[in-house]
């Protein structure tokens, strides 16, 4: 969110005016990948910017080759969708809606509904709305060099807890490989005078000619979230944590893509064994599943997006847990009422995939098991990892289950499908996906029990 704020200002920064608002979503200047549609608001006091809020939405669609903007054979930026590269949207508090309208016609592959993403842009503006009221107030009451001093008090407190945990950890390091073959290599190099860390991702693979390379912006969202884990206190989410730490990507890898790289995987699925990797690194805990999951389906009328649950990787003193979306996840998948509703479709079967996570002194976490039957013919896609890689254990724990993709036609024929996969369905047909398990922690105990 930072890098997209940031963006913001290097590109408009001596043209802002009270009511204004901004979006982006291009993933080569602070976003992630296009469905991430990201809304960026100055907030004035006494006639000056002296603060912004933002929100992030992912939208159901943003144009690309599959309905939901999640192609899983994505070669290039242009194959994913509209690409927004920091535009007004409000100008002195009037929504500019042809303007939006036509750059999300834009593209080769445009926006498929239109009407809704500006429904929820208006959202995220009403989002902004909300948050600059909020600091208005603050402001009010407290008055503006108050506010301003417990903002970057926020920080310095988010960087001294993070000192903290890097004084107490040793070099590590971890290296592990995608379905497709991409490697992630990643050192953490500790100067404990300093209480510093540098993460360093040189012998990562180059640019993939998939879709998941992995912009900086996201690997700095990993690196942050890996390491407020690792503090105790209870402080919020800021970019202070990132103050201690120097991260080093290497040019046109897959931690560092440049134009017209594909990305849309980079977000959900190397994001997730970004983090696995840096947690092992750090022997905080087994991998976790690795994927999102992502599920798509649509056609003219419906598009329909969700991740999916899996096991996460037990640690030194805890199991892992069940059925989370986990790590760089942050959704909750929808009621089976309203995805029937909304749908043609029909939930046959949400369970936790038993026995799925790896063993060990401390046990790694269950997959689920979805399988939803299509009432009319759509076009559905998988963007997922783990299916031939496993979730390694750590410290002579078990690794977890690998995925699994399947339709289940209607006359009862099962196809068998990879872990990136586009395909047609009929009425009657059935997707069925299972999720992985996390890996184990330490050697599994022996059982007592006498057969």
């Amino acid at each position: 969110m930072g890098d997209s704020v940031r963006r913001v200002i290097e590109r408009f920064g001596a043209a802002f005016a009270p009511g204004d608002a901004f979006m982006l979503n291009a993933p080569y200047d602070g976003g992630t990948h296009l469905p991430d549609v990201t809304v960026v608001t100055p907030v004035f006091e006494s006639g000056s910017v002296e603060f912004f809020v933002a929100s992030r939405a992912h939208h159901a669609d943003i144009g690309g080759l599959t309905p939901g903007s999640m192609p899983p054979e994505s070669r290039t930026i242009d194959d994913e969708g509209v690409v927004i590269d920091a535009i007004r949207i409000v100008d002195r508090g009037r929504f500019l809606e042809d303007d939006v309208r036509r750059v999300l016609a834009s593209a080769r592959l445009p926006a498929r509904n239109p009407a809704r993403n500006v429904a929820d842009l208006k959202a995220q503006l009403a989002a902004n709305a909300r948050g600059a009221a909020e600091l208005g107030k603050l402001v009010a009451h407290y008055g503006l060099d108050v506010v301003q001093r417990y903002m970057a008090h926020i920080e310095r407190n988010a960087a001294e807890c993070v000192r903290e945990v890097v004084a107490e950890l040793e070099d590590g390091a971890w290296s592990l490989e995608l379905d497709g073959g991409e490697r992630i290599e990643v050192r953490i190099a500790v100067d404990r005078a300093r209480r510093e860390a540098t993460i360093d991702f040189t012998g990562t693979s180059p640019m993939s000619p998939r879709n998941f390379n992995t912009p900086p912006s996201i690997v700095r969202a990993v690196v942050l979230y890996v390491f407020r884990t690792l503090v105790r206190q209870s402080i919020p989410l800021n970019e202070g944590c990132l103050e201690p730490l120097s991260i080093r990507l290497p040019e046109r890898s897959l931690v560092s893509p440049e134009y017209p790289a594909a990305v849309v995987a980079g977000n959900v699925e190397t994001s997730q064994c970004i983090a696995d990797a840096l947690l092992a690194a750090v022997g905080a805990c087994a991998a976790s599943q690795g994927t999102m999951n992502n599920f798509t389906f649509g056609n003219d009328v419906h598009q329909y997006y969700e991740t999916l649950c899996g096991g996460t990787g037990a640690g030194p003193t805890f199991d892992g847990a069940s059925a989370v979306h986990s790590h760089m996840t942050n959704s909750r998948l929808t009621d089976p009422e309203v995805l029937e509703w909304r749908h043609p479709v029909r939930l046959r079967r949400f369970e936790i995939r038993r026995g799925s996570g790896g063993a060990g002194t401390h046990r790694g976490g269950d997959g689920i098991v979805r399988e939803i039957e299509f009432l009319e013919p759509m076009h559905a896609a998988i963007l997922s990892n783990r299916r031939r890689t496993v979730p390694f254990g750590l410290a002579d724990g078990s690794a977890g289950r690998p995925g699994r993709n399947a339709v289940i036609r209607r006359d009862g024929t099962v196809v068998e499908l990879g872990p990136v996969a586009g395909v047609a369905l009929e009425p009657g047909d059935r997707m069925l996906i299972e999720t992985p398990g996390g890996g184990g922690y330490g050697p599994a105990k022996e059982s007592s029990e006498v057969s």
